[in-house]
Formats: structure tokens, sequence, C-alpha cells
């Protein structure tokens, strides 16, 4: 198995009025007045550093004394637009307790942590720029997958909530190997499953740091669940196999677990599960035709990453639908409509 690697950073696109309006009839928009520029105007910085002392990428952040009050105030009423519908009787128990600034990555997202000093929780939330791929993945992340996902914009500024997990290069390197024969099967699974969601949307690098493992307790074991958490390479890439996890090197203890432990009629079982549950959801989902519809006429890739792209979904396929396709958003389509037809074929009697 060739490994593969994303050569260059993708570029930001800007999202069109079209997106826009669909945003706010998805009650996605905020009028918070909040910009993420305003948080690049801190005064000094220290690096973040794990409890063994590794450094994160990370940047705690501060700010002149007459500009945090004001910083701080914004970022507790985007708290409570996230997580309370904007509910301001609990502005005076909000705290924020830490700004951090990553400049690894597309997005460079501030992290914020705000903290409950009645309770002396915290939630974390990320402050980001604006981009219509990423945007689109979020949106799809809600529509096809089972899990849901909070967001905000405002104009160029993208708000998103914290997705909770153990970092999927942290739970390969520090857990996997605890885990019992019975948990790594599940696991497995999970990974076959994860593995097809992405090829299906066309979320592309899902390398072990983008994703999370999400361990919760039914009765007398635990059951793992994997989520995404980076959405920047939605509908970007050429190259098939950057929207196939185990193609990742970062990715290649879950691989040989999947192979492992896992017989291959029992991989192509879950894989069919997979493409069942995102036909139903995709033939039900009232807002997956509109975003389509934007998305066959916005630009968030190149030419030659879609022509590239539909030659190789074709070539796994056979359908010819492909390559008709002119934009990412068509491909996408066309992806969605070859699941859909294969589903219901399989359930005509």
């Amino acid at each position: 198995m060739k490994d593969v690697k994303i050569e260059f950073r993708k570029p930001m696109y800007p999202v069109n009025p079209e997106l826009m309006d669909y945003l706010e009839k998805n009650h996605r928009l905020t009028n918070i007045r909040f910009y993420y520029d305003d948080l690049l105007r801190f005064s000094d910085y220290m690096p973040v550093h794990d409890k063994e002392g590794k450094d994160t990428l990370w940047l705690n952040v501060y700010y002149p004394e007459f500009e945090h009050a004001e910083i701080e105030a914004n970022l507790n009423k985007i708290y409570t637009l996230l997580h309370s519908d904007g509910d301001v009787d609990v502005l005076p128990f909000l705290k924020v307790d830490s700004i951090h600034f990553c400049t690894f990555g597309n997005s460079k997202p501030f992290r914020i942590r705000v903290r409950n000093i009645l309770n002396d929780n915290y939630t974390n939330f990320y402050i980001k720029k604006a981009d219509a791929s990423r945007i689109y993945g979020l949106e799809l992340e809600e529509i096809l997958s089972p899990n849901r996902i909070n967001f905000l914009l405002y104009k160029d500024t993208l708000i998103e909530e914290h997705i909770l997990g153990i970092p999927g290069d942290v739970f390969i390197e520090k857990h996997l190997d605890l885990c019992s024969p019975q948990e790594k099967a599940q696991i497995a699974k999970e990974f076959v499953k994860f593995n097809e969601r992405c090829l299906i949307g066309l979320l592309g690098d899902m390398r072990s740091y983008n994703y999370v493992v999400i361990p919760a307790h039914d009765f007398d074991q635990v059951v793992y669940r994997i989520r995404p958490i980076d959405f920047d390479q939605q509908c970007y890439e050429g190259n098939l196999k950057i929207y196939l996890p185990q193609y990742f090197k970062e990715n290649k203890k879950m691989v040989e677990m999947v192979y492992d432990r896992l017989k291959p009629n029992s991989i192509e079982q879950y894989r069919k599960e997979v493409r069942s549950a995102i036909a139903k959801r995709a033939s039900t989902d009232g807002r997956l035709p509109h975003l389509l519809e934007i998305m066959k006429r916005d630009e968030i890739s190149k030419p030659e990453h879609v022509e590239e792209l539909k030659a190789g979904l074709h070539k796994l396929t056979y359908s010819i639908q492909f390559k008709k396709c002119q934009s990412m958003g068509e491909i996408l389509e066309s992806g969605l409509n070859f699941v859909i037809r294969n589903y219901n074929n399989s359930n005509v009697r």
C-alpha cells in the first residue's frame, strides 16, 4: 500500500452570496459583529506545551489590557450563541480562561476556552477565517453523517464548536495497544465505516490528527466512534486516495488492525451499511438538494483537480456520469446518486 501525501496548501475560497443565503435560511448566520482579525491584535504570546512538555504548536496569546475586556465580552456572547441561544443571563458567570492561536494548517484557528465560574466547567470553541470548502464540509457532515455539529458565520468569520474526543494520533500512540481484542475489532469496524463515509462525502486529508476517537460506555463494554474534526479538504484534491484515510501513513496501525481483526466479507458488509445509511439521509434531508445546487456552481477547486478526480471515480465505479461532471459539486452529486441508485436496486424484490 503506497502512502499518499498532500503537496501544497489549499487556497481559501470565499463564501458566495448563494451560500450565504443558504446559511441564513438554515440559521447559521449571526450578527455578533466580531471578526477573526480582531483576535490577531495580540501583543504577546507563549508556546503551549502538553503535560509531557512537548510543544503543541499552539500559542497562548495576550492582549493589551484596554482591549482584553472588550474581546472577552464578545467571546462570552459568542459562547452563549453557540450553547444557549444567546441567553444573556449567564454572561456574568462566564470567564475566558485562555485564547490559543495555531499557525499550523490552513485555517490558523483561535481556540477559546470559556469557564463557568459557578461550577468551574469549561468549554472550547474555535474562531477561524471563513472558507467555503470548510463550510460545505461542515454542512455535509451534519446532513450525511450520524454526527451533529454546530457552527455560526459572521461575514468572513467562522465560529465552530469543539468536537469532544481523543485525537486520533494520541489514541493510536497511547490507547490503542491497551484495548482488548474485542475493542480492537470494534474500532476496526468503525475505521472501515469512517473510511467509507469520507470517500462518499469527498472529505479529504483524514490523517490521524484530523479526526477524534470517542469512547462511550455501554453497559459492560466501551463502544468507540470516529468522527472528523477538520473539514478544510472538502472536495478539493484530485487524487482519489486523499479521500480514503486508509492511504495515509499516520493511519497505518488502524489499517493493519482492520486486516488483522476483520474478514473481507465483514469489511464489505460494514461498507454496505454506511452506503445504506448515507442513501437514506441523502434521500430524505431537504437541505441537501439546495446545498448541492450551490456547490455545483461554486468554484472550490482547480480545474485539473476536477478532471483527475472524475477520472479516478469513473475508473472505480464504471459510472459514465462522472465523465460528464464539470465541478466538484457535480462530482459529489454524481457520487451520492450512484450510492442511492445501488441502494434502491438492492432493495428491489
